[in-house]
């Protein structure tokens, strides 16, 4: 069996497709990555400001300054030595930026004048202890990796629409009529489609988490994602959870999404005699969850977000809510993507088994 499943990992790597669709993930990833770091701006409003890395550096100097829990003592400095004063200007304070530190607090404290807006930390966040540091480039590459990850998801189907009606084109004769191409080999391929999935499911998560400890260190993992600025969609997971924490969910449900969209992809790779239209038909309805029309208050959409898409879209599941107030709802993806892998496992390799040889 283990010679079966190397053989099946042996040929859906050696596909052209597969490996210009995996080399396109590692290269949107690296541009990604690269492009985003380069056009990082930040000033410290005392007339020191740059870009790419040298404003790396001076976020996280400012960062520094006031790192560790946020308190209104901590808010009323930020105001005063950060927060610009634009009310002669007719500038809006809430939206004019500086820095990542500098529009976090604008946005929550600031009047439109730069002045405190009467909040306290209590107010904003209530009981919860944010603590606050550097989180920018630790958020810039989660918002990079939602668009990479919605790419790769495509990739898995791409590379595993091919593994059974690829033998569609006479193998399959060979294939079924021997001793175990209806029993084994349907076996080995399901297997073999699965750990291909997550082999490169973790190969370009270390490529994106390496690329980001390059860019920014590792600064940051430990704090609050709730107090940041807020282009960072991320941010809006409403629970207290550290960017560490949110990165490994993150790592957590593309793998999960990639094995989801395997299962999904078995299925159709089994049933349809092309593998183009296999592909189509496997995209199609991998994308067809993210095209209903079901509001995040309605029961349904808790079952709707666990499936593959969500998963790569990740902030969705993760603001659903919480399971015994420790662990995050997003959790169940887990055994949803195991489901979703063992039923389309059980199904294509009953079909392939049932196909008639001439």
């Amino acid at each position: 069996m283990k010679k079966l499943i190397r053989l099946e990992l042996r040929k859906i790597f050696s596909k052209r497709l597969t490996q210009l669709a995996l080399a396109v993930v590692l290269l949107l990833s690296a541009i990604l990555g690269f492009s985003t770091c380069q056009n990082k701006y930040s000033s410290d409003g005392a007339g020191r400001e740059g870009t790419g890395r040298t404003a790396v550096e001076i976020e996280k100097e400012i960062a520094a300054r006031y790192s560790g829990t946020l308190t209104d003592e901590k808010v009323q400095r930020m105001l005063s030595e950060l927060v610009p004063k634009s009310g002669e200007n007719g500038l809006n304070a809430i939206y004019v930026y500086q820095n990542t530190i500098q529009s976090a607090v604008s946005a929550r404290f600031s009047d439109i004048y730069g002045n405190w807006n009467g909040l306290h930390v209590s107010d904003v966040f209530g009981d919860e202890t944010v603590k606050i540091g550097y989180v920018d480039g630790w958020l810039s590459t989660s918002q990079n990796m939602t668009k990479v990850l919605m790419v790769f998801l495509l990739f898995i189907i791409v590379m595993v629409a091919p593994v059974f009606c690829g033998e569609y084109s006479g193998v399959d004769q060979i294939l079924l009529s021997s001793k175990y191409g209806r029993t084994k080999c349907a076996a080995a391929k399901v297997t073999a489609s699965v750990l291909a999935a997550v082999m490169t499911s973790i190969v370009v998560l270390a490529v994106n988490f390496l690329m980001a400890s390059i860019f920014y260190g590792s600064e940051g993992l430990d704090c609050s994602i709730l107090f940041a600025q807020l282009t960072y969609i991320e941010g809006s997971v409403p629970f207290n959870i550290s960017c560490g924490t949110m990165l490994a969910y993150q790592a957590l449900l593309a793998v999960t999404g990639a094995i989801g969209a395997t299962g999904l992809t078995l299925i159709f790779s089994a049933v349809c005699k092309n593998q183009m239209i296999a592909l189509v038909a496997s995209a199609a309805v991998y994308a067809l969850p993210l095209l209903f029309p079901v509001s995040e208050t309605s029961a349904l959409f808790k079952l709707i977000v666990l499936l593959p898409p969500y998963h790569a879209q990740f902030v969705s599941l993760m603001s659903v809510g919480q399971i015994s107030g420790i662990l995050l709802y997003a959790i169940l993806a887990v055994p949803a993507a195991m489901l979703l892998a063992v039923a389309g496992g059980m199904v294509s390799r009953r079909i392939f088994a049932r196909h008639q040889v001439l």
